[in-house]
């Protein structure tokens, strides 16, 4: 089923501008639906949850229909999903509370594929425990993760493994089930890094073996909300750091601080305008979810293809990493100019790119680019068409 992509694009009022939108890696726009139900959730009114009044019951609601949205969205159980502002602040509250039974001897693997906030928390804990990091390496020029190398990094002294679903600037996607199968092997537990992957495909979290997914829902058209997805029995075991007096319930544990409720009904809208990309789509949210997002990934991908076959064609043009399985998304550079021109250069063009090293630092320093600038990451999501993947290429072509 294809998309109706000029339906799509009417939704988002960002998309009106005249500008063709390719930064979505660093976040989508918000579709019309997301920012009404944000709005009449301020219009209603809402309190602070667990009171006596209808304000703080709509609050109660909000919340508990973005777990079951989220849930939804993942494959997920609405008792294990976490929220909260981002998923580089969640991710240090899960590192922190993880990290209580970390020592020397144990051994925490991450890898140079990721996205710094699923690096960083881990090694920053490990070292206060004095546990060992070992890095999962990336195979250079292809970008790819191997997954035979794990079969050597994890040995019974390994506690936790951090993967990601999608590589932030190089699309790669590897090949997660089998990572986490070898992990639980050993009895560890795995952290997946779902931000980039989430809204390009079909996501599963027991089919990738997630102890822990975390995604953003401002990168599938939400608001600025992240969200950790476990085991409610799994987050039990776990005792972050609170208040004396908050909630010491699952998942209410790890939420320090007031919720951002408002933003929370966005979250709900967002998933629900992700189930009606396909309008022909039936049955339950979750059945519904599935069968849009194989349709936005058989478009990203037909567009992709196009706008890889464009760059490959422009001799100045080098594209970095081509990994087998990827989601839409470049990272390029051209020759006589910076990233930074070239962003620049488009910016003038009305085309919204991103240049640098997008906080895949361990990535593009093993690419051997991050000290010059890195490179230039354009990204499709569902509302890009084939008129946005033109005016990138013919704005390119002009340099």
């Amino acid at each position: 089923m294809s998309l109706d992509i000029a339906r799509i694009r009417a939704l988002y009022p960002a998309l009106s501008d005249g500008y063709a939108w390719l930064d979505a890696a660093a976040g989508t726009q918000v579709p019309q639906p997301v920012i009404d139900a944000i709005s009449a959730a301020y219009t209603e009114g809402i309190g602070n949850t667990h009171g006596a009044f209808p304000a703080s019951a709509r609050s109660d609601a909000i919340v508990s229909q973005a777990r079951q949205a989220v849930a939804d969205l993942v494959g997920g159980d609405p008792d294990g999903v976490v929220l909260g502002p981002n998923m580089t602040t969640l991710t240090y509250r899960f590192a922190t509370a993880l990290a209580k039974d970390w020592g020397p001897g144990d051994e925490i693997v991450v890898s140079r594929l990721d996205h710094d906030a699923n690096v960083r928390p881990w090694v920053q804990a490990a070292t206060r425990g004095g546990a060992q990091i070992k890095w999962a390496d990336v195979d250079v020029p292809s970008g790819e993760l191997p997954a035979a190398q794990y079969d050597e990094l994890l040995t019974d002294r390994t506690k936790l493994v951090a993967v990601t679903a999608a590589s932030n600037i190089l699309g790669t996607m590897p090949d997660v089930p089998r990572v986490t199968e070898r992990a639980h092997a050993v009895g560890a537990l795995t952290y997946v890094d779902g931000v980039h992957a989430t809204p390009h495909t079909s996501i599963d979290v027991a089919a990738l073996g997630a102890d822990f997914y975390a995604t953003s829902a401002y990168k599938w058209s939400g608001p600025h909300i992240g969200a950790v997805i476990s085991r409610p029995d799994l987050l039990v075991r776990l005792s972050p750091d609170k208040l004396a007096s908050s909630s010491d319930d699952v998942p209410d544990r790890f939420e320090t601080g007031t919720s951002p409720f408002a933003d929370l009904a966005g979250v709900t809208a967002a998933v629900d305008h992700l189930a009606g990309l396909n309008p022909r789509a039936t049955g339950t949210r979750r059945e519904r979810l599935l069968s849009s997002m194989a349709a936005v990934e058989a478009h990203e991908q037909a567009e992709f293809a196009h706008l890889l076959k464009g760059l490959s064609s422009l001799p100045r043009v080098s594209l970095i990493g081509s990994p087998t399985r990827r989601t839409a998304t470049a990272f390029f550079n051209v020759a006589g100019h910076t990233p930074r021109e070239v962003a620049e250069h488009l910016a003038a063009r009305k085309i919204n790119v991103w240049d640098g090293h997008c906080y895949a630092w361990e990535l593009t320093q093993a690419l051997g680019i991050r000290d010059s600038g890195s490179a230039v990451r354009a990204g499709l999501v569902h509302y890009n068409d084939r008129s946005d993947v033109d005016r990138l290429l013919n704005a390119l072509e002009d340099l």
